[in-house]
């Protein structure tokens, strides 16, 4: 079973940064700390995570 949710993507990062580096985890966490509600997920098809929100609306 799939889900669809929509979302806006805020930022888009490599998966591929250096080891121990998680920016996208950053970037989410300071987007929450300004009362965001961001979230990392994974776009397979590109290999990139994505910070997002709720679009407008949901």
């Amino acid at each position: 079973m799939t889900a669809a949710i929509s979302a806006k993507v805020l930022e888009r990062f490599p998966a591929g940064s250096p080891r121990g580096s998680w920016p996208a985890e950053e970037c989410a966490a300071r987007r929450r700390a300004e009362g965001e509600p961001a979230t990392v997920v994974m776009d397979l098809e590109s290999d990139a995570f994505l910070v997002v929100v709720p679009a407008d609306g949901d």
